[in-house]
């Protein structure tokens, strides 16, 4: 019963995944509105898993020239995603073994880089606020790996090196114009890979809060 208790008080913990099944559910409604045109073919109806980008249904028009009805809902996803990582990148510090200079590092610079990402659909600078958002994220993403180890995560930890893997893969097919076709379907499997960890590592925080509070309650009396 007490255990259930602790359950409902830290549900907040688990805010990163309610945001990250919210974006999701955007991402998906947003490519039923998206008129059609892909990297393959200009004049295909529709939006292909296979063959667009995310970021086709966040431009003003579809590649076949027609308005992108879809950007609308794909902002707001974007809004919702950004918000989640920043709030995630501030509760994980606070809830691990780290010093409070690395957790003031990472809760300011992941806040930065994802409040950046936002502005990468504008019309600022591009090429700017990509490299100022990976710098930030960058910092904000070292950090996690090093707590991570330091709680022991190992199997986290682990599967973060598989994250960044991918993220190379993605740098690697980009600048490959025989593979590049593929990198519509690598970006996608990569940024769910990157999501299901981020919710991973926040069902352990969550986990680590109910036992911390029922220790806590256990120790008092």
């Amino acid at each position: 019963m007490k255990e259930q208790s602790e359950k409902r008080k830290s549900i907040w913990v688990l805010t990163p995944i309610f945001g990250t099944l919210v974006f999701v559910v955007l991402y998906i409604v947003a490519t039923l509105f998206y008129p059609g045109g892909s990297q393959v073919d200009k004049y295909s109806i529709g939006f292909s898993w296979t063959n667009n980008y995310w970021c086709n249904l966040l431009n003003e028009n579809a590649i076949n020239g027609q308005h992108n009805p879809a950007k609308p809902i794909a902002m707001i996803g974007m809004f919702v995603l950004c918000l989640t990582l920043a709030f995630f990148w501030f509760l994980f510090p606070r809830h691990i073994n780290i010093g409070k200079i690395p957790k003031l590092a990472i809760q300011i610079t992941g806040t930065i880089a994802t409040t950046l990402a936002f502005f990468l659909f504008t019309d600022i600078n591009h090429d700017l606020i990509t490299n100022l958002a990976s710098f930030f994220g960058l910092i904000a993403t070292v950090g996690t790996f090093i707590g991570l180890y330091k709680t022991k995560w190992y199997g986290l930890f682990a599967f973060g090196i598989l994250n960044i893997l991918l993220v190379g893969l993605n740098n690697y097919v980009y600048y490959n114009k025989e593979l590049i076709i593929y990198l519509p379907i690598i970006q996608k499997i990569s940024f769910a890979t990157f999501l299901v960890w981020v919710c991973s590592i926040d069902i352990n925080l969550y986990r680590m809060t109910i036992l911390t509070n029922t220790t806590q309650d256990k120790n008092s009396r």
